[in-house]
């Protein structure tokens, strides 16, 4: 089978290592970004999939735009049966929709047509979802508009952050792809089921703006947007005029202050007032500091906590 591999971000690897696991599958090309400045130094930092793709020596392509015309001759001149995206990043054109025999697949980390979007890990932790899962999706011109081969429910933790969520659902996804993929050699792939507009939500990208902790939200509304936002984007608060991101909290009951007020410095925690209840942070970041548990940050900061406190 002539496959062509699109992803970039660390949840697209394991499925492309589950493909080069079957010598038949072994993608002809692997598509992703190209190299982004990161860091503080903002120095140009390869794509997960581009150095997954080199460990497996994959012939790779980085274009700008799969609007380009080397690009499009390229993948015309391969003639793929299918073409299997995963996080790319990239809108494909209607023109490559159309090019593999098979079409084009879609690893979507939700139950389609909940969460469709960029950001649905984060979004079903935000909501309070309980379960989510991996739909595997016949691309169409809509966003995650189109019918669905393959669905499969995962429990979502209590304590689950996005990260942990992130990496099941990598696993479960590169599960349902061969799942699929094998079905499709064997001539017993179903017909993929159309999604239910009345039931559609969505999950826009995130920007770091978005994981501002907004106080006079329920302290269980903002505990699960701490686990949603971490590692990214973050949620953050000021805290004696500095950013500080928030990186593990609890929700508790009770009526307690205004909301944003730190009521409580205890041993372990700081007690922040919400709409609702209260938000005991246990981990925190202060801007140019590493994350510290809210003893070391006490220890630290406790005088001028102390001050404002009084």
């Amino acid at each position: 089978m002539k496959i062509i591999y699109a992803g970039t971000p660390e949840f697209a690897v394991p499925a492309l290592q589950a493909l080069c696991r079957r010598a038949e599958l072994r993608p002809l090309l692997v598509l992703t970004q190209p190299d982004r400045p990161a860091g503080r130094g903002q120095q140009l930092q390869e794509s997960p999939v581009k150095r997954c793709a080199i460990s497996l020596q994959l012939p790779l392509a980085q274009p700008q735009s799969l609007a380009e015309a080397d690009i499009q001759a390229q993948l015309h001149a391969l003639a793929p049966d299918l073409i299997i995206v995963a996080a790319y990043g990239l809108l494909l054109p209607t023109s490559l929709l159309q090019l593999p025999r098979h079409g084009c697949w879609n690893i979507h980390a939700s139950l389609l047509p909940r969460w469709r979007g960029a950001a649905p890990i984060q979004y079903a932790i935000a909501a309070g979802d309980r379960h989510t899962g991996i739909s595997i999706m016949h691309m169409e011109r809509g966003l995650d508009t189109g019918p669905v081969y393959l669905q499969r429910e995962l429990a979502i933790a209590e304590d689950d952050t996005s990260a942990s969520l992130h990496d099941r659902l990598a696993q479960l996804g590169a599960d349902c792809l061969l799942q699929c993929v094998q079905a499709l050699q064997q001539e017993r792939l179903p017909q993929p089921v159309a999604q239910d507009a009345s039931l559609v939500t969505h999950a826009p990208r995130l920007h770091k703006a978005d994981a501002r902790i907004d106080w006079q939200q329920p302290a269980t509304v903002i505990a699960r947007k701490v686990r949603a936002y971490n590692p990214w984007p973050a949620a953050w608060t000021e805290l004696l005029g500095k950013r500080t991101v928030i990186w593990e909290a609890q929700a508790l009951p009770g009526k307690h202050g205004q909301p944003g007020d730190i009521i409580a410095a205890r041993r372990d925690h700081l007690l922040v007032a919400c709409g609702s209840g209260a938000l005991a942070i246990r981990l925190l970041q202060p801007a140019d500091s590493r994350a510290m548990p809210a003893s070391d940050w006490l220890n630290a900061y406790g005088r001028h906590l102390e001050t404002a406190l009084n």
